[in-house]
């Protein structure tokens, strides 16, 4: 299947249906982080897929109570002091506070959500941690409000296969990265293409299942978009919690993967 096809494939899914299931199921997050959902939330989990102890002791515990990011990237993301930073997907603000840890004073983070509960935490929990040079906004994440060329790394955490429009994010995060400006995220992906009966399902959707890209395909829209794709690797450690999202993982090869692009 090439990218053209699940470009044409994913638009069959209910958009409306979709983003009212993703922004309900993420208020949730935010709300009540110790709800039962399909997958793994907060601390440990972070540290499992490799986080810092010592700078996740450094920011909000309720960012991290509520954090249900599938990978970890900043390593990758190799952020500099003064550089600017855009979260696609922000959340209740985890890797946007660790951004703000590397990026100092002198940078600048950038969150960026569709939900208000999650946007409204990060921003509170921002503000309460002296975290000045933090800043969240309301949108897609396949419409950035943010000029050309204004931002050194992008990053994102398990919010890209929740997207209908892969590609156009790709091609938006190519156009605000500067000249040699890195694309660094975690998603969830697939060994084997998604049946119709997957992802034509709003529901699966927003458990981060049915709208996940066959992985050559995700890397094909990457590339695409103008960007180098210079690491690529999976993250076995991370896990779905429901029997029913297991399965999916063994028939079709679900799983997560983090990556580092580069703009030409």
């Amino acid at each position: 299947m090439t990218s053209t096809a699940t470009a044409s494939t994913f638009p069959a899914v209910d958009r409306d249906e979709l983003e009212a299931r993703v922004k309900s199921m993420y208020r949730e997050v935010a709300e009540t982080p110790d709800g039962d959902f399909h997958f793994e939330m907060g601390r440990a989990l972070a540290e499992r897929l490799g986080y810092d102890p010592d700078a996740l002791d450094r920011i909000p515990v309720a960012a991290i109570d509520s954090f249900a990011g599938v990978g970890h990237f900043l390593d990758l993301a190799g952020i500099q002091p003064g550089e600017t930073v855009l979260d696609l997907g922000s959340g209740s603000g985890m890797d946007s506070l660790l951004a703000a840890l590397a990026t100092g004073s002198a940078g600048r983070v950038i969150g960026l959500d569709m939900t208000d509960a999650q946007r409204e935490k990060a921003a509170r929990l921002a503000h309460e941690g002296g975290f000045d040079q933090m800043e969240f906004h309301p949108g897609y994440i396949e419409a950035p409000p943010f000029p050309d060329a204004s931002v050194d790394v992008v990053i994102s955490n398990g919010v890209i296969n929740l997207s209908a429009d892969k590609p156009r994010v790709f091609a938006e995060a190519a156009r605000v990265l500067k000249p040699g400006g890195r694309l660094a995220l975690a998603d969830i992906v697939t060994e084997s293409p998604l049946p119709e009966s997957v992802s034509c399902d709003a529901t699966l959707w927003a458990a981060c299942i049915g709208g996940a890209s066959q992985q050559d395909d995700y890397r094909a829209a990457i590339e695409a978009a103008g960007l180098v794709i210079h690491t690529f690797r999976e993250h076995p450690e991370y896990r779905f919690l429901t029997e029913s999202a297991r399965g999916a993982c063994e028939k079709w090869g679900v799983k997560s993967i983090s990556l580092l692009a580069i703009k030409a």
